[in-house]
C-alpha cells in the first residue's frame, strides 16, 4: 500500500478554530445565529466554471455569509489534469486531491460543491478541442442535471462565453454550456430521463462575473463603462466572527495546497462586477436577487414558517440558544409538513442541525478500526449527550446499509453523557469505499458514471450511517451520522477518519512500469495485503504467454488484518520489442482479488482511498544507457526517480543543503524535478555549484518551470527566458532541427516514432528566448500555430552539457511511453560537447 503523509494544519469554518479534516463541527453561538438567519432566506445561486481554483471565493463567501443565499459552485471538472505541489499524485490521484480541497474550501466559505463527469485532460487552447475530448452532450446534460436538481435563482458564470481562445479551452466551454443550457432546463423534452429524479427548472438571469483580467489591465478596465454592471460591495466586514470577507476567502483559496494558491486576506471596500448575459435586469440593478421572492412566501403554505423564524432570530439569545429550541421544533413541524420538496427537504435537513447546535446535542457513531469488509460484523460506540434543559429521550437508532433499528427509550438529562455500543452486521454486496467516479472505465475527456443520481455529488458516497432518532420536546427527528473511525494520537490528540469498507485481500505491483532491455530475467516484487484476520490463497502473476513467469502461483497464509507479505515472481521478456500489461492477481476459495489500493493522506483533506487494478506496464524495448549515478532535485513533486531507477540509473534524490561540489562529484549527472525552481528556494543559492558541475565534465538537465515565478533568473549558465509556449496535443507532429545531434542519435538513434502515445501534452513552458550556444533540437506545434522549438535545449558549458527541457517526462515516463526514455537517456548520456553553431537570440 503506497501511503503519502504531508501534516499540515487547516483552519474550519472561517478561522474560528484549529480542526483536522474530519472533526465534527461545533459551532459557537455566532455560528447558531448566522445559521438561523440563513434558515429565513430561500434563494438559491450557482457559480460556474471548469475547474477547482477557478471559483471567486470572495464572491461565494459574500453571497453565502452576507446575502445569506444557498451558493453553490460547479465544476466541471476536478482538476485532473493539473501539476501536484505538494507529491507525485497526477491524473486521477490529483483529481481526488482537489476534489477534497474544494470540499474543504466550501467548509470554509459556507457554499456547497458540485461536479460533472467532465475529465480534466489537461491545457487546451480553445473550446472547439475541450468539447471534442469531452463528450459535449454528456457535460451539457450534467450542467442542466446540476441546475434542476439545485434550482438556482441565479446563475454566475467565471468566464466569458463569448471571447473563445482568449484562455484556457476549459474556461470558455464551461461559460458556453451555461449559456446554451439556460433555455434548456424547463424543457421537458431535454434530457426526459433526469425528470425521474427532477423537475423542470427556470433560472430567472445569468451573469458573467468580469474584471480587469478580462480587459487586459485594470487601466482599461477602470476606464470602462460599467453602467450595465451589477455592482456588489463585497468588502464586508463580519463583526460576530472578527474577519472581513475577503480574509474568509483567502482562507477558502488556501486550501488549493496542490496549486500552491495560498492567499494572504485583504480588509476594505472591494467591488465584484457581474454582467447580465440572460433573463430579466434586476430593477434595482445592485440587488442581485431584485424581483426574486427569497422568503418563505414564494412557496404554499410557507409564510407562517418565515414569521416564525423572524421570531426566532429577533428573541434569539446569545448566551442561551438553547432558549430557541421550543420554536425551532415548532418550525420543524410546520417545516415538516409543507408540500414543496425541494426546501423541505433543505430547510429540514439545516433546522435539524440548528437545533442540535443550540442544544448542544452531540451524537456520535464511531468504531476503534478504520476497516472491515464486505459481510464482516463492525462493533460500534455510540455517544448521546444533551447539554441542555430541554427534555429529550433518544427513542432507538437505526443502523445503515442494514437498516436495522434498535429500541433505546433511554432518557437524555442534561450534560448526562449515554453511551452504548451495537453490532453491524455489514452486507455481503457493500461496496468497497472508493471515488464513485473512478469505480467504472473513464475516457480521456469523460469519466463514467452510470447512476444518474450519483452525477455531481461531490464526494465519497459512504453507506454505513447510524440514525438517532430523538424525542425533543415531544417531536421525534432523526439525526443522521456516518459511521467513523476515532483514535487518540500522542502528539495531535483526538483525531477522526472515516470507516473504510474493504476486500478480504489487496495486491499490488510494487513497480508501475517493468523496463526490461534485454531478455534477462527479472525480479518482480507483488505485495499482498489482508483486509481481515487469518486469509489463505495464492497470488499468481498475469502476462501474455510470450513473456515467461516464473512460478506460476505462489500459496500465502495472513492471520492479521492489514498484515503485509512480499512475493517475487521472474519474469523474462520476449526477443522482440513489446509492450504487455502485467496483473497480479489473489485468489482466496475461488474468489478472485484484484484491486491495488492507494491510501492519499494529508492532513488538509481527508484521507482518501482509491481502489485500481493491479497492473503493472511492463516494456521490453531497445534501450541503451551509458553513465550511472545521478543526483536528483526533488522540485514540485514527480515519479521521475523511480523510472530512472527502472532504467537501471542509480539514483540519490539531493537535498539543498546537500548541494556541495563534494557531493556532486560522484554523479555523471543532475537533474532537477519539475517546478524546481519554482518551489525550492535553496536553489537560488546554488547555481554556482551546479555550472560547475557542469563545467567539470558533467550534465545538468533541468525539468519544465513556470514562467516569471523562478526563484532565481539565472536558471541557466546562459541567457534563458521561459515563456507559456506549450504543445498540448500529444501527437502533433515533430521535426528533427538538429537530426546529427547526438542527443538524437547516441546511444539510442531516436526517430519520430518515438514521439507516438505521448500522453495529455508533449510540453510545456518552453523558452522563447536563449542564447546562441543553445542548440534547438525539436519543433512542433498545435494545429494553427506558428513552431514552438524550445522544447529541447541543448547548451555545451565547458565539458559538460546544460539541457533545459519542457518535454512532459514527469508524464511520459510513469505512463510506460518507451520513447520517452529512450530520449532521456540519450540527455543523460550526452558527452564530448561539440562546438555550437554561431548565431542570433532566438526568438
Amino acid at each position: 500500500m503506497r501511503k503519502i503523509q504531508i501534516q499540515i494544519l487547516f483552519i474550519f469554518l472561517a478561522g474560528t478554530f484549529i480542526s483536522f479534516a474530519q472533526q465534527p463541527q461545533k459551532p459557537n453561538a455566532v455560528e447558531i445565529y448566522n445559521q438561523i438567519k440563513k434558515l429565513n432566506f430561500l434563494g438559491s445561486v450557482l457559480y460556474l466554471a471548469a475547474h477547482p481554483d477557478d471559483e471567486n471565493t470572495r464572491l461565494i463567501s459574500y453571497l453565502a455569509n452576507d446575502v445569506n443565499a444557498r451558493t453553490g459552485y460547479l465544476s466541471l471538472t476536478r482538476g485532473d489534469g493539473g501539476q501536484n505541489l505538494i507529491g507525485p499524485q497526477l491524473r486521477e490521484l490529483l483529481g481526488v486531491i482537489r476534489t477534497q480541497e474544494l470540499i474543504e474550501a466550501r467548509k470554509i466559505d459556507g457554499g456547497e460543491q458540485f461536479f460533472s463527469r467532465a475529465n480534466d485532460f489537461g491545457y487546451s487552447k480553445n473550446p472547439d478541442e475541450t468539447l471534442k475530448i469531452w463528450d459535449k452532450d454528456k457535460v451539457l446534460s450534467d450542467v442542466v442535471w446540476t441546475i434542476r436538481k439545485f434550482q438556482p435563482d441565479v446563475i454566475i458564470n467565471r468566464f466569458d462565453h463569448r471571447s473563445p481562445g482568449t484562455t484556457h479551452g476549459h474556461h470558455t466551454s464551461s461559460a458556453m454550456l451555461s449559456v446554451e443550457s439556460f433555455n434548456l432546463t424547463n424543457d421537458p423534452k431535454i434530457y426526459p430521463e433526469q425528470l425521474k429524479y427532477v423537475k423542470p427548472w427556470q433560472v430567472k438571469r445569468q451573469f458573467f462575473n468580469t474584471s480587469w483580467w478580462f480587459y487586459g489591465s485594470q487601466e482599461k478596465f477602470d476606464a470602462a463603462s460599467k453602467s450595465n454592471f451589477t455592482k456588489l460591495e463585497t468588502g464586508v466586514y463580519y463583526t460576530g466572527i472578527g474577519k472581513s470577507n475577503q480574509e474568509i476567502a483567502a482562507l477558502s483559496r488556501s486550501r488549493h495546497q496542490s496549486q500552491g494558491f495560498g492567499s494572504t486576506g485583504a480588509r476594505g471596500n472591494e467591488t465584484e462586477y457581474l454582467e447580465l448575459i440572460n433573463g430579466d435586469s434586476p430593477k434595482d440593478r445592485d440587488q442581485l436577487f431584485d424581483g426574486i421572492d427569497t422568503t418563505w412566501n414564494r412557496i404554499k403554505n410557507g409564510k407562517p414558517v418565515g414569521e416564525l423564524i423572524s421570531k426566532i432570530i429577533a428573541k434569539y439569545d446569545f448566551s442561551n440558544p438553547s432558549a430557541s429550541i421550543p420554536d425551532l421544533i415548532k418550525a420543524y413541524t410546520m417545516i415538516e409538513s409543507l408540500e414543496d420538496d425541494h426546501w423541505k427537504s433543505l430547510k429540514s435537513s439545516a433546522i435539524k442541525n440548528i437545533i442540535a447546535s443550540c442544544s448542544g446535542l452531540y451524537l456520535e457513531a464511531a468504531t476503534s478500526e478504520q476497516e472491515a469488509t464486505p459481510g464482516s460484523t463492525v462493533k460500534l460506540s455510540l455517544e448521546a449527550i444533551n447539554r441542555c434543559a430541554v427534555e429529550m429521550e433518544l427513542t432507538s437508532v437505526t443502523t445503515l446499509p442494514d437498516h436495522k433499528n434498535t429500541i433505546q427509550n433511554s432518557i437524555l438529562k442534561n450534560n448526562a453523557d449515554l453511551k452504548t455500543t451495537l453490532q453491524l452486521q455489514l452486507p455481503n454486496t457493500i461496496e468497497y469505499t472508493q471515488p464513485y467516479w473512478l469505480k467504472e472505465k473513464a475516457s480521456v475527456g469523460m469519466y463514467t458514471v452510470s447512476n444518474q443520481e450519483n452525477i455531481g455529488i461531490p464526494d465519497i458516497i459512504r453507506e454505513v450511517k447510524v440514525i438517532f432518532n430523538v424525542k425533543i420536546n415531544g417531536v421525534e427527528i432523526p439525526f443522521e451520522r456516518i459511521v467513523v473511525y476515532k483514535y487518540n494520537d500522542g502528539v495531535k490528540g483526538e483525531m477522526y477518519n472515516f470507516l473504510d469498507i474493504v476486500p478480504e485481500a489487496t495486491t499490488s505491483i510494487l513497480e508501475k512500469v517493468l523496463i526490461f532491455k534485454d531478455t534477462k530475467s527479472k525480479m518482480v516484487p507483488v505485495k499482498v495485503r489482508a483486509g481481515k484476520d487469518d486469509i489463505k490463497g495464492n497470488v499468481q502473476l498475469e502476462l501474455p504467454k510470450d513473456w515467461l513467469v516464473s512460478p506460476k502461483q505462489i500459496p500465502f497464509a495472513l492471520e492479521k488484518k492489514g498484515m503485509e507479505q512480499t512475493f517475487y515472481f521472474e519474469v523474462t521478456a520476449p526477443v522482440h520489442p513489446e509492450e504487455a500489461v502485467a496483473k497480479s492477481i489473489v485468489t482466496i476459495e475461488n474468489q478472485r482479488f484484484d484491486k491495488d489500493v492507494t491510501i492519499i493522506d494529508y492532513s488538509h483533506i481527508t484521507k482518501q482511498m482509491v481502489l485500481k487494478s493491479a497492473e503493472s506496464k511492463c516494456l521490453r524495448i531497445d534501450l541503451k544507457t551509458s553513465g550511472n549515478a545521478i543526483g536528483y532535485i526533488m522540485g514540485a513533486g514527480d515519479e521521475v526517480p523511480e523510472s530512472l531507477t527502472q532504467m537501471g540509473y542509480k539514483v540519490t534524490i539531493l537535498k539543498p543543503e546537500e548541494i556541495t561540489p563534494e557531493k556532486l562529484d560522484s554523479f555523471n549527472a543532475v537533474i532537477t524535478g519539475v517546478r524546481a525552481y519554482n518551489t525550492v528556494n535553496a536553489l537560488a543559492n546554488k547555481q554556482k555549484i551546479l555550472f560547475d558541475f557542469v563545467k567539470s565534465g558533467k550534465n545538468m538537465i533541468v525539468q519544465y518551470n513556470t514562467y516569471g515565478r523562478t526563484v532565481t533568473d539565472q536558471i541557466a549558465p546562459y541567457p534563458l527566458k521561459i515563456s507559456n509556449d506549450r504543445v498540448t496535443e500529444e501527437n502533433a507532429k515533430i521535426t528533427f532541427l538538429a537530426p546529427n545531434h547526438p542527443v538524437l542519435n547516441t546511444p539510442n538513434k531516436i526517430s519520430t516514432k518515438d514521439f507516438e502515445g505521448w500522453t495529455q501534452e508533449q510540453g510545456l513552458y518552453y523558452p522563447d528566448q536563449y542564447d546562441p550556444a543553445f542548440t534547438p533540437i525539436l519543433s512542433s506545434h498545435d494545429k494553427g500555430e506558428s513552431p514552438k522549438n524550445g522544447a529541447l535545449l541543448v547548451a555545451p558549458y565547458g565539458k559538460g552539457y546544460y539541457i533545459y527541457t519542457g518535454l512532459s517526462f514527469f508524464r511520459e515516463l510513469p505512463e510506460g511511453v518507451a520513447g520517452a526514455y529512450r530520449l532521456l537517456s540519450n540527455i543523460i548520456s550526452l558527452k564530448q560537447p561539440i562546438e555550437a553553431p554561431k548565431q542570433e537570440l532566438k526568438k
